[in-house]
């Protein structure tokens, strides 16, 4: 309870001008929740039980007592995603801008495909096979349900959608992408959620933002190396999430407020700029269509020239018609008088 009531106000006045609300990566917690209870690393240890999760018990199957419950992996990253689509914009729907969502699905496909290549899951080589068989038929993507209540109408608002399904359809690029590809992109993610938990605490360690940003754009600085940003839309997108959400937490309040010396690594994105600009030049198809511009150009210019010298032709033809038909007339007319 708040007992001074200008203290509260001040409170959420700061909080906004956090832009704790407005990030996406305040989220960030809901994935270390899950973390702790459904590791990201094998062999971890914890003495939590994914079950212990409030709400997440109704995303897995029946098992034999009808009682429900997540048995194998597969079971549990699919209950998982479930549970993150909840808490992280059905939960908070009133307080998201239509491109938060999107963000959210982003950093959601990334988690996806990690824990598909980390717990070996077999049978999925990309996110259009986990699609296919747990989501496409899935009732829990195709409804939309908060605390017992249809949440379509809310969900259509803000994102355009109706259900989970049709949120990650329009995210299909994504589908042929092998995991093992958007999985590598799960480091640079966490590393921002570090950055993020570190910067929005009371009294942050800016010694330990600082390592977190560094990590992170040599993570970002790797991965455009090994993967080329135009040749597929789906990275670009990937990229252009995680450099968006960098360069946001470096306005985060806190940095200028605890950590005003700290200066963030710029990251370089001539690599990516250098890498479009050869891969356009080297385009086959641009030769040809060059060209075929100009054969085209030629034949237009030909056809135009042989159009104005007619015109130009008619035009003498006319004016000596004309002036021979007035000396004609003249000559009339003269002949005319004398025999008058």
């Amino acid at each position: 309870c708040c007992k001074n009531i200008f203290f509260c106000i001040k409170y959420i006045i700061s909080i906004f001008n956090q832009n704790v609300l407005s990030n996406p990566l305040s989220k960030c917690g809901r994935f270390r929740i899950l973390i702790n209870y459904f590791p990201d690393e094998l062999n971890a240890s914890t003495e939590n039980d994914i079950h212990s999760i409030g709400g997440i018990v109704k995303y897995c199957p029946n098992g034999d007592s009808k009682d429900k419950k997540c048995n194998t992996d597969l079971e549990k990253i699919n209950a998982s995603l479930l549970w993150l689509f909840e808490q992280n914009i059905v939960k908070k729907i009133d307080s998201l801008n239509k491109e938060q969502p999107k963000v959210f699905i982003i950093y959601f496909m990334i988690w996806l495909s990690y824990m598909l290549t980390l717990k070996k899951v077999k049978n999925i080589n990309n996110l259009k096979e986990f699609y296919e068989n747990h989501i496409k038929n899935n009732m829990n993507y195709i409804n939309c349900y908060n605390n017992g209540k249809s949440c379509s109408d809310s969900l259509k608002e803000i994102t355009g959608y109706t259900n989970y399904k049709e949120t990650i359809d329009n995210e299909i690029h994504f589908m042929t992408i092998d995991i093992n590809n958007i999985s590598k992109f799960y480091d640079a993610f966490k590393l921002l959620c570090n950055m993020y938990n570190e910067i929005t605490k009371e009294t942050p360690e800016c010694d330990k933002y600082m390592n977190y940003a560094d990590e992170f754009v040599k993570k970002y600085d790797d991965l455009t190396r090994n993967f080329n940003i135009t040749k597929d839309g789906s990275y670009s997108q990937l990229f252009s999430t995680l450099l968006t959400d960098y360069n946001n937490l470096k306005n985060e309040h806190n940095v200028t407020k605890h950590c005003k010396s700290v200066t963030l690594p710029e990251i370089n994105t001539k690599n990516s700029e250098h890498t479009e600009h050869t891969e356009h030049t080297e385009l086959p198809e641009h030769s040809e269509v060059t060209s075929s511009s100009l054969s085209i150009s030629n034949k237009i210019f030909i056809v135009l020239s042989i159009f104005s010298a007619t015109l130009i032709f008619f035009g003498i033809a006319y004016k000596y018609s004309l002036f021979g038909f007035r000396k004609r007339s003249q000559k009339h007319r003269l002949r005319e008088k004398l025999k008058k």
